[in-house]
């Protein structure tokens, strides 16, 4: 065993430990236990990635010290409680972990930064693209957030508005890859619209099964993208549509608009059109409207200068894109697909090649850059 190499290797694991989040002194006791655990093991079956090996061992006996720790106390807090007999039922604690992490110590973009990391399982650069951020910038946001509230009790829930953020944040991961994570996604949600009697949680889930009914016929077999208006609207679920559009419906009859049911309204007008020509393009840039008055999202003016694209013209289209910031993601595909329709194929194709190089996932590049491609062939 090369002794050198190991030592050489401990800080390194040890900063990779630290900036996963442990705290500086648990993180050393775990890379000495694996250190320990390297010596006893490396002489007969040396690993193939030394650093890998011990980054893996040590995130364990971290992750089994914490667990242990939690644990303990947990046992010292609950010492004078006694368990009302009969059978234990099961219990999901999922959906409380997301409710604990909003913590009301913290900010809803914090809160929701924490739990999508801590919970939910995304990587930082997921969450920084979900926010339309720099990753450092969401690296120190979270850093930030895990120190607020290191020592506080997690005895105080959050609130709804920021869970149903962080659901809808792990919905979209998943729906553009993961599909496990889209469905645990609705799952959760589907819980919470069982326990709370709000129409934006019946909104969110409503918005979810809509979305979730097209997976089937978002890609090819080898993964490509397929637009929403070339989609096989056969492949669609019929039965999660129909089931989100009643959720939509009872939650839209009560007379409190949230931004969860004007998004599930677009895709239900979307669901509903038998085919792309005969969607009412109108009645969705009516609900963008509504969408800009409750969020100002520059997203939800992005989609909705590609609505009054449809509506009123490609021309129409670039004139409400013109008033947003071109440096906000996507806006260069937009332009490029309002270009072409627009006739103007020179630059559509040149923008198509622009917005691939900076696509936030390989199946997106590689739809832009053969849309580049189709129009380059026409010219």
């Amino acid at each position: 065993m090369n002794e050198v190499l190991l030592r050489s290797l401990l800080p390194r694991v040890l900063a990779i430990l630290v900036r996963r989040g442990a705290d500086f002194a648990a993180a050393e006791d775990a890379v000495q236990d694996a250190l320990v655990e390297a010596v006893r093991v490396w002489p007969a079956d040396p690993p193939r990635d030394p650093k890998g090996w011990l980054v893996t061992v040590a995130w364990r006996r971290f992750l089994d010290a914490t667990r242990s720790d939690a644990a303990r106390r947990r046992r010292e807090d609950l010492v004078d409680e006694e368990p009302a007999p009969g059978p234990t039922p099961a219990v999901d604690d999922t959906l409380q972990l997301y409710f604990l992490c909003a913590h009301p110590s913290l900010t809803a973009s914090s809160a929701a930064a924490l739990t999508l990391r801590a919970v939910g399982g995304l990587t930082t650069r997921q969450i920084a693209q979900a926010y339309l951020v720099p990753e450092a910038t969401m690296a120190q946001r979270i850093s930030r957030a895990k120190r607020s509230v290191s020592g506080v009790r997690f005895d105080q829930p959050g609130d709804v508005a920021t869970v149903l953020r962080v659901l809808y944040l792990v919905f979209n991961e998943g729906y553009s890859g993961d599909v496990d994570l889209a469905a645990e996604a609705i799952r959760l949600t589907r819980q919470l619209a069982a326990v709370i009697d709000h129409p934006e949680v019946a909104g969110l889930l409503a918005l979810m099964l809509l979305h979730h009914a097209r997976r089937g016929a978002r890609t090819t077999p080898d993964g490509s993208l397929v637009p929403l208006a070339e989609q096989d609207r056969h492949r669609w679920d019929t039965v999660s549509i129909a089931e989100g559009v009643e959720i939509l419906q009872a939650a839209l009859a009560r007379d409190r608009l949230g931004e969860f049911q004007a998004q599930a309204a677009i895709a239900a007008l979307h669901a509903d059109a038998p085919t792309a020509e005969e969607t009412d393009w109108v009645q969705i840039v009516e609900w963008y409207d509504e969408l800009v008055r409750l969020t100002d999202s520059p997203v939800v003016r992005l989609n909705r200068a590609v609505a009054i694209g449809q509506a009123d013209g490609p021309r129409a289209g670039l004139a409400a894109l013109a008033a947003l910031d071109d440096t906000l993601p996507r806006h260069r595909a937009v332009e490029a697909y309002l270009r072409e329709r627009d006739g103007d194929l020179a630059t559509a194709a040149r923008l198509y090649a622009d917005a691939a190089r900076t696509a936030p996932n390989l199946a997106e590049r590689n739809h832009l850059t053969r849309q580049a491609a189709r129009l380059n062939a026409r010219r």
